[in-house]
C-alpha cells in the first residue's frame, strides 16, 4: 500500500496540484498545512475530511472561526506544521515557500519519511543541514522538473560515469532582450512567464535567472556533483527538462509536457510509475532549440553559482536577500536590473561562516534580509 500523503503549502501551486494528483491516484491525504488561514485552506479541509489540518499563523478569533467552519479541530502554530511533517510513515510533499520550509524538510527526514521536495530553499540555504539529516534517515526525491529529470536519468548510473549535468532554462519573459531594454520593465512584464505558471517570487527569479542559479546549487547537493560539471542552457520550449552526459559521450535526457503534475506524481510513486496525469506527449511536429545563456544580461546566474561555490552562509544569505529584492521590485521600490546587485551586496555584508544547524541558517537568513532591506533603501530613492 502507498504511503499516506502530507501536503505542506497545501494552498499554493505545488500543493493544489499535489492534492489533485493524490486524489487521482487514490492516495490517503493524512495532513495538510498552510502558512495562514484562508478560504482556500477551508476548501481543502472540506475535500479531505479525515486529514489533519495545520496552519502556522492566525489570531485567536480567526482560529476559533476557522475551526468552527471546518467542523473539526485544527492545529495551529509552527510546531503544528512540523508535527504534520513528522507524520509516521508519510510521503511529505514540501511546497512551503521560503526558508521556513527548511525546518519542515529536516523534521520529515528525521522522522524517517520520504520527502518530495519542492521547497527550493531547503537545499539552497541549508544544503549541508539537509544532507546531515538525510544521512540519519528518510528519503529525498526532487519535485522540480529539472531535478526530477536528472534524478531519473541518473538511476543505476555510478557517479564515475557522469561527465556533466545540463539544466535547461526557458529563458523567461526576457529571453533575447538587450540589457538596456530591461531598465524600466514592470512587475507585470516580469510575471508573464511564457511557459510555466508559478508563484510571484519564482516567476521573477525565472526572469532574472536567479532561479536557475539556485537550481545549480540544488543539483550540487542532490547529486554530489562538482559545480564545474553542471551547465545551464536556454531551451525555450521547456520540453527537455534536463539531461546528463556520460563519460563515453552518451546522453540521457528527460522529455515531456511542461506540467508539474508529472514530476509530482513520480515523486509520490517512485520507483514505480502510474498512468500519466496529462495527455500523451507527441514528438512529431515539435522542434527543440538550445542557446547559450547571455551572462552579461542575466548576471544573477553567475552570482548564484559563485555563492554556491563559496558555500557556508553565502547561499542562505543570497536566497534571503533575493527574496527581499524581488518583493521590493514587485512593490515598485526597486528596478528589475537592481535585483542581482542588491542580493550580491547583501551576501558581502553577511559574515561568511559555516552553517551546521537550522538555527545557523535562519540567523544568516535574518542578517541578509536586514542587509538587503538597507541596500534597497539606498539603491532606489
Amino acid at each position: 500500500m502507498s504511503a499516506p500523503v502530507v501536503v505542506l503549502g497545501a494552498t499554493g501551486s505545488i500543493g493544489t496540484q499535489t492534492l489533485e494528483v493524490a486524489t487521482a491516484l487514490g492516495l490517503e491525504v493524512a495532513a495538510v498545512a498552510a502558512r495562514r488561514l484562508s478560504p482556500a485552506l477551508a476548501a481543502v479541509a472540506a475535500r479531505h475530511p479525515t486529514a489533519v489540518v495545520a496552519a502556522a499563523e492566525g489570531s485567536a478569533s480567526e482560529r476559533a472561526e476557522f475551526s468552527s467552519a471546518a467542523g473539526r479541530a485544527v492545529e495551529f502554530g509552527a510546531e503544528a506544521v512540523l508535527a504534520a511533517a513528522s507524520t509516521p510513515g508519510a510521503a511529505v510533499v514540501n511546497g512551503i515557500v521560503g526558508a521556513a520550509g527548511l525546518r519542515a524538510t529536516v523534521a520529515a527526514l528525521e522522522a524517517g519519511n520520504s520527502v518530495a521536495l519542492a521547497n527550493k530553499e531547503s537545499l539552497v540555504a541549508g544544503g549541508p543541514v539537509v544532507k546531515a539529516a538525510l544521512a540519519r534517515g528518510g528519503r529525498l526525491i526532487p519535485v522540480d522538473s529539472e531535478h526530477s529529470a536528472l534524478h531519473q536519468c541518473l538511476i543505476g548510473e555510478p557517479a564515475g560515469r557522469v561527465a556533466r549535468l545540463t539544466l535547461t532554462a526557458s529563458g523567461g519573459p526576457f529571453r533575447g532582450r538587450a540589457r538596456r531594454s530591461l531598465v524600466d520593465v514592470t512587475a507585470e512584464e516580469a510575471l508573464a512567464h511564457p511557459v510555466w505558471e508559478m508563484g510571484p517570487r519564482v516567476t521573477v527569479d525565472s526572469a532574472t535567472l536567479f532561479n536557475k542559479g539556485f537550481e545549480v546549487i540544488e543539483a550540487h547537493h542532490l547529486f554530489d556533483i562538482d559545480y564545474d560539471m553542471i551547465d545551464v542552457v536556454i531551451h525555450p520550449q521547456s520540453i527537455l527538462h534536463s539531461a546528463v552526459e556520460f563519460v563515453d559521450g552518451s546522453w540521457k535526457g528527460h522529455m515531456g509536457h511542461p506540467d508539474m503534475r508529472v514530476p509530482i506524481q513520480y515523486a509520490l510513486t517512485a520507483p514505480e510509475r502510474s498512468p500519466s496525469p496529462v495527455p500523451p506527449f507527441e514528438l512529431a511536429g515539435r522542434s527543440l532549440d538550445f542557446e547559450e545563456v547571455d551572462r552579461d544580461v542575466f548576471r544573477a546566474l553567475d552570482i548564484a553559482i559563485a555563492a554556491g561555490r563559496a558555500g557556508g552562509s553565502a547561499p542562505a544569505a543570497l536566497n534571503a536577500a533575493d527574496e527581499i529584492a524581488v518583493e521590493a521590485f514587485l512593490e515598485g521600490r526597486l528596478g528589475f536590473l537592481d535585483i542581482p546587485g542588491v542580493a550580491a551586496g547583501a551576501v558581502e555584508a553577511v559574515e561568511h561562516r559555516d552553517l551546521t544547524t537550522v538555527d545557523d541558517v535562519m540567523e544568516a537568513d535574518r542578517e541578509a534580509r536586514a542587509a538587503a532591506a538597507s541596500l534597497v533603501a539606498a539603491t532606489y530613492r
